[in-house]
């Protein structure tokens, strides 16, 4: 493709440059208005420059991606709702045996949780944890941090749902939930391997605690913290408080049940209590007619009786009907937990069959809302329209570079060096996802890259075509433990750390290059020769 005029290569360029400096640098002192306020920045230079027509600025927009995501953060919000997360946060302290048990259960959990959750939700709900129990265990918190991160991007790898660029490159590409699973799923489990070998071994001094040093209850606290913890919300661009009174609503009931059942306990007497209080005023009337002949003082002792087994017999009934009530509740709340699994379980076997991923979230999203009984705006208060409408204005801005012809030039200069038939070709074309995934953020490289790397490769074959796609997504999603600034969920974990109550640490942007850098290449390296 030729370049555009210059004006147009121009004020396209300047449009795309404002929107990736504010996409990369969100708070850049002359603009601090954030990714979001950036995209749609960038889109509307895009329409006002003239680089796009409103027309193919609207078409530009890739609904199905939209849908999708829109989908999986609503299944997500219930399943969070459904404690799945809190699940996960209690298998991570359960029976530990000592911090390198540790590091691996971090790597799995944070692995196959952003798999099928997302590498951002996945982040989000976990380095709290994290940081509680390296800190009850009185080890140094960046090891693990870095280990969830890490993990997060290689485990997000394995499914169109575990990362955006997984989501445009499973739309784009045509490529099935089945046949993208079983693409990189080796390389992923490989690459987690990998990843926590890495880990002991570059802090292995780190990780080694003496038996004297350990603290004989910390295991305990750690689980009681877990199990109590609440959690933040599964946006994946912002924090916001968890809203328990909205979105836990249907905890209320069940935590008020227990209160009075437990304090009806405490007041009431129970069956052998009323049988004492029987037979020691029964006693006490005796002796009272052994010692007196008063038969007024008889009546009394017998009327006495007869009002503590009335109010026994009440108090029982009464706490009968709250027992009723809170196992009532109680199941109520464990066939809709169950309900929220199942519903997600057949999502995901249904995208393994083929269907269409896009409206099998929508449609696992509206029954999982319409089965709450309840009205939605608290649930739907928690999906982040920021991170939808960041996309809106990415789409529009990307296709207008393109339009200026520039990574088409590119391309055609790299494109006989990169051919995926042979190793050499693999390893370049790696090297330049990695830089501009780094560079450009990767959803941005994929959305400029992927058309024509994989016109390129079905030109050599329709399974070269494919292989260039998971290429392409193992690559980019990789390139995100690069640096801190490599991906959202490195910057989630940073951030989460830093503004933990009590708990707070920060994480360095040269202690996570000390990491990321040799385990980017290294796990890059070997994944690539898995890819299928």
């Amino acid at each position: 493709m030729a370049l555009a005029p210059t004006s147009k290569v121009v004020l396209g360029s300047i449009a795309f440059a404002i929107f990736w400096v504010l996409a990369v640098f969100p708070a850049v002192p002359f603009l601090p208005i954030g990714r979001t306020a950036g995209s749609l920045l960038g889109a509307m230079l895009m329409v006002i420059f003239k680089v796009v027509s409103p027309d193919q600025a609207y078409n530009a927009i890739d609904l199905p991606i939209l849908g999708l995501l829109f989908g999986t953060m609503v299944v997500t919000v219930f399943l969070e709702r459904a404690n799945m997360f809190k699940y996960l946060g209690k298998l991570l302290s359960w029976k530990s045996r000592g911090p390198k048990d540790l590091l691996c259960r971090i790597c799995l959990i944070s692995a196959l949780s952003s798999a099928f959750f997302t590498n951002d939700t996945s982040c989000i709900v976990l380095t709290e944890f994290v940081l509680k129990i390296a800190r009850q265990h009185n080890l140094p918190p960046y090891p693990f941090l870095l280990a969830l991160a890490s993990s997060a991007n290689i485990g997000s790898s394995a499914t169109p749902i575990g990362n955006p660029q997984n989501l445009v490159i499973a739309i784009q590409g045509k490529i099935s939930f089945g046949r993208f699973l079983k693409g990189i799923l080796p390389a992923m489990l490989v690459g987690v391997v990998v990843n926590v070998l890495m880990l002991i071994a570059m802090y292995w001094k780190a990780l080694t605690i003496h038996k004297d040093e350990e603290d004989p209850i910390s295991e305990v606290v750690a689980e009681e913290e877990v199990i109590s913890h609440q959690f933040s919300p599964p946006t994946m661009s912002h924090f916001t408080s968890f809203n328990s009174q909205e979105c836990n609503g249907s905890l209320e009931p069940i935590q008020n049940s227990s209160q009075v059942h437990v304090m009806r306990d405490q007041s009431t007497p129970n069956v052998s209590e009323v049988q004492m209080v029987f037979s020691s005023t029964k006693d006490s009337t005796t002796n009272s007619k052994e010692g007196t002949n008063d038969a007024k003082q008889e009546t009394n002792h017998s009327k006495g009786v007869a009002v503590a087994v009335d109010k026994a017999i009440e108090a029982s009934v009464v706490l009968s009907s709250e027992g009723k009530d809170y196992i009532k509740v109680k199941w109520k709340r464990v066939l809709w937990k169950s309900s929220v699994y199942a519903i997600t379980l057949v999502m995901l076997i249904a995208m393994l069959l083929g269907l269409n991923m896009a409206w099998t979230a929508i449609a696992a999203a509206i029954t999982l809302l319409v089965l709450d009984f309840k009205d939605a705006g608290a649930s739907l208060d928690k999906v982040s329209y920021a991170l939808l409408i960041f996309f809106c204005g990415m789409f529009i801005t990307v296709d207008g570079f393109k339009k200026t012809g520039i990574p088409s030039a590119m391309w055609d200069l790299m494109e006989p060096y990169s051919r995926i038939n042979h190793a050499s070709g693999t390893a370049i074309l790696a090297v330049v996802i990695l830089v501009l995934s780094n560079l450009a953020s990767n959803v941005p490289t994929v959305l400029l890259l992927g058309a024509r790397v994989a016109a390129s490769a079905a030109a050599i074959s329709k399974e070269d075509e494919k292989k260039a796609w998971l290429i392409l997504a193992w690559v980019s999603t990789i390139a995100g433990n690069f640096s801190l600034l490599g991906s959202a969920a490195n910057l989630i974990v940073c951030e989460q750390a830093r503004r933990a109550p009590n708990h707070g640490y920060t994480l360095t942007f040269w202690t996570h290059l000390k990491f990321g850098l040799p385990s980017t290449l290294i796990v890059t390296a070997i994944g690539l020769t898995l890819i299928k």
